[in-house]
């Protein structure tokens, strides 16, 4: 599938300046299966997979998919917790000829039914019960709304009873004893060429809708060649998702960066500070990632119990790490933070070496990664001084292809030259780039993005509310949480389990519930525009969570 973007200039472009190369990830499992076949390549709480074991588990997966006639390029929707079949089902769905769109254990209808809809999915990769929620129920629904989802591919040894037309044990068909000579006929489903689309991504956008990104796989080898490089990855490393496979903060040290180097992925199913410190020690870790959230939890329990010497450098990405927080944990654990700049729209900017001077690591997100160009304007379009803030704008070989199928959405982010913006505010000094704020109104909460709009736009259609702004507040824990400044229709009264109940029933995610519920007679306006002044409910909010604290 070619992607929507990308001119055959640029493509020439890369390719010649040495940034896009014509392989794709499966070809450097296949590497490590022949270099590492006997070395342990994927763990987890139930399973460990030496490279050779992973490289045939793959293949027969890929061998039966395409055995089932579901056609290259169809779509599929991996939405699994850490796990080693998981990350089986990624590679194997490239390795098909497949499009994969890996997505969140914690997303529910409401996002899903917009990217089931918007792929036009033909399969997906799921459990049958995870963390008490019933996952094969939630898309029995959303078939019925779905004319192209045929297949349900379970992380299960078994299929239930009661499991529709068309599901299948993964783990089963991922170890059938499949001749290897008829891995040759997969090969004959490989892309077309390094720039075709091989993944999709997602995003919820600026307006709480998901967003569906599309990537070749160049420019995803491209940036994890980047960040091996500046974390000096070898296959002598051991790294562990400690945050969800994925997102970034995880999936790029762990799915896309250390098969490169045939190290070794631990994945953690579910989180718990000491469990993480427990991790660490027993796998002898030498690199985790995590987000923020993560990091804050994991300080307060006494880490001198747990043996963390392995431990070289931690990849904190997904929210804001304050410097004090990133400081005590190198303090602590021993070990490196690293930070970079990307977002799943837009692609990967900066990044910090494990090289790099403590304040410039804990304080910067690095300089621009290799090919990238960069630009910082201010609000008439000049470029803004060395050391003056101004809006981030870039250009290079990391970036996706745009919004899966949607030009019409495409055009505003990427100019016909390939320029982008972060909506960052950053400064530039020393080649270093500072985060100096965001553009707009997200609120990252312990590394999840959550957009004011769309839960403004649930909570206006409650009977008892008159108008809703969602304003976040800082949270040394997670980051930010959310509040809902709440006007209620004359004679009503309104409570914060009443909002939560009601935004259950929406089948909203639950980080993206508003923590705190403030009642006001009215919305403050800037000037007779009818615009909500957000500024100045965050002022006053802040004024009140500090005199809490």
């Amino acid at each position: 599938m070619r992607p929507i973007r990308y001119s055959d200039e640029i493509i020439n472009e890369f390719k010649r300046d040495g940034y896009w190369t014509d392989e794709i990830f499966s070809d450097f499992w296949k590497r490590n299966a022949e270099k590492y076949g006997d070395r342990e390549a994927l763990v987890d709480s139930k399973y460990r997979v030496k490279w050779k074991e992973a490289w045939r588990l793959l293949n027969n997966l890929a061998y039966a998919w395409s055995s089932m006639g579901i056609p290259k390029d169809a779509r599929i929707i991996i939405q699994a917790p850490n796990s080693v079949y998981g990350f089986i089902a990624r590679i194997a769905a490239e390795r098909a000829g497949l499009i994969s769109l890996t997505v969140y254990p914690y997303l529910r209808e409401k996002e899903l039914t917009y990217m089931v809809e918007r792929t036009e999915a033909t399969a997906v990769a799921i459990p049958h019960i995870y963390r008490k929620f019933n996952y094969l129920d939630m898309y029995k629904e959303l078939k019925k709304t779905s004319p192209y989802l045929k297949y349900f591919f379970l992380f299960e040894e078994e299929v239930p009873d009661g499991a529709p037309e068309g599901s299948f044990s993964l783990i089963k068909l991922a170890n059938q004893n499949i001749d290897e000579s008829k891995y040759a006929e997969i090969d004959k489903r490989r892309f077309n060429s390094y720039y075709d689309v091989g993944l999709l991504t997602s995003t919820t956008g600026t307006t709480g809708l998901p967003k569906v990104v599309e990537w070749p796989i160049a420019p995803r080898i491209c940036t994890s060649k980047a960040r091996v490089n500046i974390w000096k990855l070898t296959k002598d490393d051991i790294t562990v998702a400690i945050a969800p496979h994925a997102g970034g903060a995880a999936g790029t040290l762990t799915y896309f960066a250390s098969p490169l180097v045939g190290a070794k992925v631990v994945m953690m199913e579910e989180f718990d500070p000491e469990g993480a410190l427990k991790l660490i020690e027993k796998e002898k870790a030498t690199a985790i990632g995590v987000v923020p959230t993560h990091l804050v939890r994991m300080l307060e329990v006494d880490e001198t119990k747990y043996d963390l010497s392995s431990l070289r450098f931690i990849r904190s990405a997904g929210g804001y790490l304050p410097p004090q927080v990133a400081e005590e944990v190198e303090r602590r654990y021993k070990a490196i933070i690293t930070s970079d700049l990307g977002t799943q729209d837009v692609g990967s900017v900066a990044g910090c070496t494990i090289d790099d001077p403590g304040e410039i690591r804990r304080r910067t997100v690095g300089k621009v990664l290799p090919g990238n160009k960069v630009k910082l304007l201010d609000e008439k379009g000049k470029e803004v001084p060395e050391g003056e803030p101004g809006q981030l704008w870039f250009r290079g070989p990391h970036s996706p292809a745009g919004y899966y199928r949607d030009p019409e959405a495409t055009a505003p982010v990427f100019d016909k030259d390939g320029w982008t913006t972060t909506g960052d505010i950053v400064k530039s000094e020393g080649g270093y780039l500072w985060i100096m704020g965001r553009a707009k109104d997200m609120i990252i909460r312990g590394g999840q993005n959550i957009y004011p709009a769309e839960i403004e736009g649930i909570l206006n259609e409650h009977p008892k509310i008159a108008n809703v702004a969602i304003i976040g507040y800082p949270d040394k824990e997670m980051g930010e949480r959310a509040c809902a400044f709440v006007v209620l229709k004359s004679g009503m009264t309104f409570t914060k389990e009443e909002m939560i109940d009601f935004l259950k029933s929406k089948k909203l995610a639950t980080f993206k519930f508003p923590e705190r519920l403030e009642i006001v007679d009215a919305l403050p306006i800037v000037g007779d525009s009818g615009k909500v002044d957000k500024k100045v409910l965050k002022t006053e909010l802040e004024k009140k969570v500090a005199g809490i604290r």
